[in-house]
């Protein structure tokens, strides 16, 4: 009877996750506990880098099948690999972009157009490092889905890695999305570095009021030029569009309601436990993992840079009215960049209120990225 249940005994360690865990396995494990961590105690963009998390934890388990075929025919996947399917057939960053519409406000920007050229300038970053990429050698599509990591934009930077490089979409999704979460930390120092005191101290005039008609014909407008002129950016700017017009149309409330929450916090856990399930140790634990999160900080410096010194333009030939420190909104991340610059700006005048003025850029940031990744598309996938 001992000799069945220690046979019985020895398959189970055996076939246990313990005696096929690698040291790979073991260090993206700690990734994933450290992930969580951040996520949970320091509340670093935790909607996403818990899922994220927790999706490297799963798939980082040996012999659960969870993300590999299984079976004896060797076909069917289990549940991750059908979930991750949301990104192949980029599915969830769409719908998480209708979600973002329909959250957005584009009456600062409809009010000082002006300020989507801050938003274009800080896709700079972006470019700068698509060059840096190449020439560390990673191919010109790697380039490209590491180079939008510069755009502080994490759905954008998921869709458009997953159709050029989906190798490496788990080491550009981590990097994107903390870099995103760190926006209170990174940008104060590059924006104190590039304006001076006097110029935080600006104070700008209030916006003009937006009519309803306005808010109603930016989106269709802004879905048919982006169509028309670049059509692999429509899926993208097309469903942002779509759910601000959700918002804005005054007659679909509840459907605008379900964008900005169920629809949205669906596809955000399903976004984050998939690109979790891309994070396998062998695939994640190699040196161009670092050098992937080294060119993603470097490409949000200069994006961040960008948006400055088109400002500092801006506030020579706008005789002094406009406070260059807006620029540093340009990126994608939003509200927090625009409600970093009103932190560092109010630290200098603490009657300037310059939000709204800096939420111009800041979703005309969210626009360019766009514009950005369909660019990289329609060029890369001829």
């Amino acid at each position: 009877m001992w000799e069945i249940y220690s046979t019985a005994l020895m398959g189970i360690w055996e076939n246990s996750g313990f005696v096929n865990l690698t040291d790979k396995n073991v260090g993206m494990l700690i990734v994933a506990f450290i992930l969580l961590f951040l996520a949970i105690k320091k509340g670093f963009e935790p909607l996403l880098l818990l899922p994220i998390a927790f999706g490297c934890l799963l798939v980082n388990l040996p012999m659960t099948g969870i993300i590999g075929a299984v079976g004896p025919d060797n076909i069917h996947g289990g549940f991750l690999y059908w979930v991750s399917k949301g990104i192949d057939h980029e599915l969830y960053p769409i719908i998480i972009f209708m979600g973002i519409g329909a959250m957005t406000d584009f009456g600062p920007l409809l009010a000082n157009p002006i300020t989507f050229l801050l938003g274009a300038s800080a896709q700079l970053g972006v470019f700068v490092a698509v060059l840096g990429a190449m020439g560390l050698g990673f191919t010109i599509k790697e380039a490209a889905g590491i180079g939008i990591i510069g755009g502080a934009d994490g759905p954008t930077a998921i869709y458009l890695c997953s159709k050029l490089s989906p190798h490496i979409l788990g080491a550009v999704a981590v990097a994107a999305y903390s870099y995103m979460s760190l926006v209170p930390l990174i940008q104060p120092p590059v924006i104190k570095l590039l304006t001076t005191k006097e110029d935080r101290a600006i104070k700008m005039d209030q916006l003009r009021p937006v009519s309803r008609l306005e808010r109603v014909l930016f989106p269709i407008a802004s879905t048919l030029a982006c169509g028309l002129i670049l059509p692999a950016c429509a899926p993208l700017v097309g469903m942002l569009m779509f759910g601000n017009l959700l918002r804005e149309s005054g007659c679909t409330e509840r459907l605008s309601q379900a964008a900005q929450n169920e629809v949205l916090n669906m596809a955000t856990i399903f976004l984050g436990i998939s690109v979790g399930a891309t994070m396998e140790g062998e695939a994640f634990l190699q040196v161009r993992t670092i050098k992937i999160i080294c060119l993603g900080l470097i490409a949000f410096g200069f994006s961040t840079a960008g948006g400055l010194l088109l400002g500092q333009l801006f506030k020579k030939l706008s005789g002094g009215k406009i406070n260059p420190t807006i620029g540093a909104a340009g990126v994608s991340a939003v509200p927090m960049a625009a409600r970093v610059v009103q932190k560092v700006v109010q630290k200098e005048n603490p009657g300037s209120f310059l939000l709204m003025h800096a939420m111009g850029p800041n979703v005309a940031g969210v626009i360019g990225t766009a514009v950005a990744a369909g660019a990289m598309l329609t060029l890369l996938t001829k």
